[in-house]
């Protein structure tokens, strides 16, 4: 038996952080509600001058998430309150380097339209519909689609949507939440009769007033169901 390292064994393996953030902005052409996120230009090879997701490797003395919140911070000035661990993405074939082989964390966020102005654009960082991305460094777009699928399912029975609102909003604006991102129209009343009936929102004694129509009552979610569930663990 050698005991001479194979190939495969003699390949180094990085660990990187990336994340994806969801927000909701208007389409530049229909005006209405769509999923953009934020993309920066590499500037060094491999894939200079391609577009890709916020990130960068992993420090020898940080956490997951910590590193997340860094390399978004440090790209974008976005800090999201709610981060979550969305998937690793590790196939041999993501660097093109042979002797390096790079497992990326991924991690993703959903910010509020305020939050979201809160962040830098330019020339090397820029916000994309989601839905109509170029071709992206590494695998990235893969991840963005695999994002979309998870934020689409999610939508159904968590209150992810929260995270795209303030404290309150209305059922109107609820709506509008998910019709954004399930890219289709819901009628109001079953909306209502669904909402209504999944447990997930507090009526308030507020309304939003002003406009042309009747003041319209505030709702919050029900903050006892969490955003993501990570079981017995606080932090991953």
């Amino acid at each position: 038996m050698s005991d001479r390292a194979t190939p495969d064994e003699q390949q180094r393996v990085a660990l990187a952080v990336s994340t994806v953030i969801f927000a909701l902005r208007p389409h530049p052409t229909t005006r209405r509600l769509a999923v953009h996120l934020p993309l920066v230009r590499r500037i060094r090879a491999p894939h200079q001058g391609r577009w890709a997701l916020p990130g960068g490797p992993l420090g020898a003395s940080e956490g997951l998430g910590a590193a997340a919140s860094r390399t978004l911070g440090e790209t974008t000035r976005l800090r999201p309150r709610y981060l979550e661990q969305l998937y690793a993405f590790g196939g041999p074939d993501r660097a093109p380097s042979a002797a390096e082989r790079t497992v990326s964390i991924v991690y993703w966020a959903m910010v509020r339209p305020q939050e979201a102005d809160a962040g830098v654009a330019g020339v090397n960082v820029r916000w994309f519909l989601a839905d109509e991305l170029p071709e992206l460094a590494f695998d990235h777009n893969l991840i963005v689609e695999y994002a979309l699928w998870r934020l689409r399912n999610k939508l159904e029975y968590s209150r992810i949507a929260a995270a795209f609102l303030g404290e309150t909003f209305t059922l109107a604006e609820l709506r509008g939440v998910h019709e954004a991102v399930l890219q289709r129209p819901l009628d109001p009343a079953n909306f209502r009769r669904q909402m209504e009936a999944s447990g997930r929102l507090v009526p308030t004694d507020e309304f939003r007033t002003g406009g042309r129509h009747r003041p319209a009552r505030l709702f919050r979610h029900d903050e006892s169901i969490h955003l993501a569930d990570n079981g017995p663990l606080t932090r991953a």
